[in-house]
């Protein structure tokens, strides 16, 4: 049974590192005592050893600690018998490149389908979807596929953000760009906007946090879905 918090960011305007969604993080991981990190996103180019530092002290506000993947000798292994995981933000080719590139993403979506409790911010929520294709991020790698791990079933679009009527910014809106996506894929997007969740439980898809979201689908308007709706799939039809 799967057990997922896909979260559009780790950091909400105002607040410390996860600090918005702590409390959350506390009853669902409850029975961790060590959760693995995936830092391979690396925000900024950060190290592998800085990031995961980040994300110590974090955890350790509530009581969990934490041991970066790239610390074990075996990177399947510590996602084989992990007993929570957590991915973080950054930049999604290069996090899905890494993935690809160390044979982790299959064992990854075997363990999360399995019921290993698993945290996901930003570009570690973009591959839960179905691909990462409506990721933000400049390809600054290749990854082997724009394929992910599809453990829901529509693509996240994190930080989504809604069109300024003050900018004199001329420039696509996050809005037309999905648009232009949907010319050409059949997949919906869930344009997730920062300090919102999808809490998912099994098959069920719960939206929480303060936000409603936006969803996309092809050849269709785009609609608001209020905050503690559940996705069901013919909602995304």
């Amino acid at each position: 049974m799967k057990r997922l918090i896909i979260a559009s960011t780790s950091t909400v305007h105002g607040s410390g590192y996860l600090e918005y969604i702590l409390p959350e993080l506390s009853i669902f991981f409850k029975n961790v005592n060590t959760i693995v990190f995936i830092p391979y996103a690396r925000p900024s180019g950060i190290s592998y050893d800085v990031y995961t530092a980040k994300a110590k002290e974090a955890f350790e506000k509530i009581g969990i600690k934490v041991k970066g993947i790239h610390e074990f000798d075996n990177p399947v292994d510590a996602v084989k018998n992990a007993e929570g995981i957590f991915t973080g933000g950054g930049n999604t080719f290069e996090l899905v490149n890494q993935l690809y590139k160390n044979n982790v993403i299959n064992i990854l979506k075997e363990v999360l389908e399995n019921g290993t409790p698993y945290l996901g911010t930003s570009a570690g929520s973009n591959i839960c979807g179905v691909t990462m294709m409506n990721t933000n991020d400049m390809p600054i790698v290749y990854p082997p596929s724009f394929d992910t791990m599809g453990l829901i079933p529509f693509n996240i679009n994190a930080h989504y953000l809604d069109p300024d009527p003050t900018s004199k910014h001329m420039g696509e809106t996050r809005e037309t760009r999905i648009k232009e996506y949907h010319v050409f894929n059949e997949t919906p997007v869930l344009g997730l906007r920062e300090g919102s969740w999808l809490q998912v439980t099994d098959n069920q898809v719960l939206l929480k946090g303060e936000y409603t979201a936006r969803l996309f689908r092809k050849d269709a308007v785009a609609v608001e879905l209020d905050t503690d709706t559940i996705i069901k799939q013919e909602t995304l039809s």
